[in-house]
C-alpha cells in the first residue's frame, strides 16, 4: 500500500512539474538521503552511543549465558557414556529449559531494543526533517525528495551533507 501511494505521489509530483511553463533552472529540486544523515549525523551517533550504554551489558550477560549453556551442553557430551540414564535425561532436560529461558531473555532483548531504537532514531528523524523543511525555505526549495522511489539525483541536487552539516551544528 505504501509503495503504492509514494508511486502515485512521484507520478502526479511528475505530471505537476511537466506541466509547469517555467525552465529546469527556475524549479530548484533537492535531494536527502535519510539513511546516511540517520548514519552520519552527531545527534544520530550520540543516539546510537546511548543505546549502546543502554543496553551492552544485557547484550554481554546474554552472551555469557550463552557461553555457558554450550559449555554446560559440551560437557554433557564428554560425561554423557559415564552417566546413568536417569542422570543424562535429568541434564538434558535442564539444558533444554535454559536453552528455552535463554531464547526468552534473547526475544526480549532484541524488542527492548527495537523499541528503544525506533524512540531514539524517530527523534532524530523529527530533527532532521525540521532541518530539511528549514534550509528548504530558507535557500528557496520547490520540492525535496526523500529516499524511497528516487531513481536518479545527481549530486548538484543532494542536500543530505547540508542537513547533516546543520544537525552536527545544532547541539
Amino acid at each position: 500500500m505504501k509503495a503504492r501511494s509514494m508511486k502515485l505521489f512521484f507520478a502526479l509530483l511528475l505530471a505537476c512539474v511537466s506541466s509547469f511553463s517555467v525552465s529546469a533552472q527556475e524549479l530548484k529540486i533537492g535531494y536527502v538521503n535519510s539513511e546516511r544523515v540517520l548514519r552520519e549525523a552527531e545527534p544520530a551517533k550520540r543516539a546510537q552511543a546511548k543505546l549502546e550504554a543502554e543496553f551492552g551489558k544485557r547484550e554481554k550477560d546474554l552472551n555469557d549465558q550463552n557461553a555457558a549453556l554450550r559449555a554446560q551442553a559440551e560437557k554433557l557430551d564428554r560425561d554423557s557414556p559415564t552417566l546413568s540414564e536417569a542422570e543424562k535425561t535429568r541434564r538434558q532436560r535442564e539444558l533444554v529449559e535454559l536453552d528455552r529461558d535463554l531464547q526468552r531473555k534473547h526475544r526480549e532483548f532484541q524488542e527492548d531494543l527495537t523499541q528503544r531504537k525506533n524512540e531514539e532514531l524517530s527523534s532524530v528523524a523529527e530533527r532532521a526533517n525540521r532541518t530539511i523543511k528549514a534550509i528548504g525555505d530558507a535557500e528557496h526549495y520547490d520540492i525535496i525528495l526523500q529516499d524511497q522511489l528516487v531513481i536518479y539525483f545527481s549530486n548538484r541536487v543532494d542536500l543530505t551533507k547540508k542537513v547533516i552539516d546543520a544537525l552536527n551544528a545544532s547541539k
